[in-house]
């Protein structure tokens, strides 16, 4: 059974910086990647990331996240700086089987608020 959790969410100013972890299991996955969803707005993409290391990044985060990948652990990590109020959302990370068809798993989602 897959399973994907979130972990590392919280309450951070402006300027600050957060680390958001995930870890799936139950499968080998072709990828991962973060989304979030603010208050009244669709999920978006944050930040993908491939088995083989190639990344993908919203235009709104580039130069201020990174997302990384422990490919051996299945986990993922998304290093957030520069934080801005505006990347206040629910966090969720989401896994990946590409085959025939994609498979996508998703996390609970973890909350992250920026203060300005």
């Amino acid at each position: 059974q897959v399973q994907v959790v979130e972990s590392g969410g919280g309450l951070v100013q402006a300027g600050g910086s957060l680390r958001l972890s995930c870890a799936a299991s139950g499968s080998i996955f072709s990828g991962m990647g973060w989304y979030r969803q603010a208050p009244g707005k669709q999920r978006e993409l944050v930040a993908t990331i491939t088995s083989g290391g190639i990344t993908n990044y919203a235009a709104s985060v580039k130069g201020r996240f990174t997302i990384s990948r422990d490919n051996a652990k299945n986990t993922v990590y998304l290093q957030m700086n520069s934080l801005k109020p505006e990347d206040t959302a629910v966090y969720f990370c989401n896994a990946y089987i590409q085959f025939a068809s994609t498979q996508y798993y998703w996390g609970q989602g973890t909350q992250v608020t920026v203060s300005s």
